[in-house]
């Protein structure tokens, strides 16, 4: 996933390994040890940007021979920049010096490198800002997208720059401007689909604590689909659930088809008023039975968010039918908050004796 800020939901986050590089160590470990001018085709028919990229791959995918031909073919800039990946990776978080010193290597005539230069800015916002220094992150990391904008944009870089800086905006208390930023994520732009997916996220939820309730259901809906687009189903069904759960006081089966609201809806000037928020039940029926038909079949884990949100809104919509096995089987959930909403949607006064027990034991479990 691509994810704002090292771990996600408006916290900071690691940079993931994008799919292309992953396939590239995957033909390695399957055709290699190959030359030198095959290495340079295989990167050419993937249009991988650059050999820094595969070789952050190589590292986290434990490719370490990969990553020893890749290296000879690195900049300095790039060298420094694995480098810090490298010890990032190690659990190594006293890195500003050594971010530093990368900058001047992006930044000398000799070795300059403008691409990287704004990626490593973005680097030293977010250690700034896990040190505490909120007005060098907010420097940084603005410096980081303005660059990134100009050389690299809707590049991996700057779609991260945008998501870091919106995060950071809901980490110092400042939703309106992450809404801002959010909104310089046009689904027309180029920008990658799992990017679009996340910035709408972000901004449903602002909107939604705005009150804003139309723009807050469009943009979860369009997250839930932008999610699926990007193959994100995790985050697919979070989009899904929060665009029914906005959506149930609003039903109307009078009302257009979302797909066709997102078509019409346009900017509006500060006079104008909201659109009033009306949902045909056929995109709540729609969304519900895609995200139950994605659920992993397994009900255990200590966190279930999809399933809270999923029962609660099955329970709503009478379809609790659906969740039958996992009704029939306490045991075998271990989220004690779901267990809580699961005892709150039965009426069956054994089975519910049932899910209260369960409860018990893993209150007592984590005390």
């Amino acid at each position: 996933m691509l994810p704002p800020l090292r771990g996600r939901n408006d916290t900071m986050t690691q940079i993931d390994v994008p799919n292309s590089p992953g396939f590239f160590v995957s033909m390695w470990r399957e055709k290699g040890p190959v030359d030198t001018e095959i290495l340079e085709q295989w990167k050419e028919d993937m249009s991988i940007e650059s050999w820094l990229m595969i070789a952050e791959a190589a590292l986290f995918l434990d490719a370490a021979e990969l990553l020893e031909s890749v290296e000879t073919k690195l900049s300095p800039a790039e060298k420094a920049t694995l480098g810090l990946v490298r010890r990032r990776m190690l659990g190594d978080n006293h890195l500003e010096q050594a971010i530093d010193d990368a900058i001047l290597i992006a930044k000398a005539p000799e070795t300059r490198d403008l691409k990287l230069e704004g990626r490593l800015r973005m680097e030293r916002g977010l250690s700034r800002f896990e040190a505490g220094d909120i007005e060098g992150a907010d420097d940084d990391l603005t410096w980081s997208e303005v660059r990134l904008k100009s050389v690299a944009k809707a590049s991996r870089d700057h779609d991260l720059s945008l998501l870091n800086k919106a995060a950071f905006h809901m980490a110092t208390g400042a939703p309106l401007m992450a809404l801002a930023v959010y909104s310089d994520i046009s689904r027309n732009s180029g920008h990658a689909n799992e990017t679009i997916a996340i910035s709408r996220l972000g901004a449903s939820r602002i909107r939604a604590s705005l009150g804003h309730m139309f723009d807050a259901a469009r943009h979860a809906w369009n997250a839930h689909a932008y999610a699926i687009k990007a193959h994100q189903i995790n985050m697919a069904i979070e989009a899904g659930t929060l665009f029914i759960e906005l959506s149930l006081e609003n039903a109307s089966q009078d009302a257009e088809l979302m797909k066709e609201q997102i078509k019409k809806a346009k900017p509006r000037s500060a006079d104008e008023s909201e659109p009033v928020l009306n949902v045909n039940p056929k995109d709540i029926e729609d969304i519900f039975l895609w995200c139950h038909s994605m659920l992993p079949e397994s009900y255990s884990g200590e966190q279930r968010p999809d399933l809270r949100a999923m029962v609660s809104i099955a329970a709503k919509i009478k379809k609790l039918e659906l969740f039958s096995e996992l009704l029939e089987n306490p045991d075998g959930v271990e989220d004690s908050m779901l267990v809580a909403i699961v005892q709150a949607c039965i009426e069956d006064a054994q089975l519910k004796s049932k899910w209260n027990h369960r409860l018990t034991v893993l209150t007592l479990d984590n005390l």
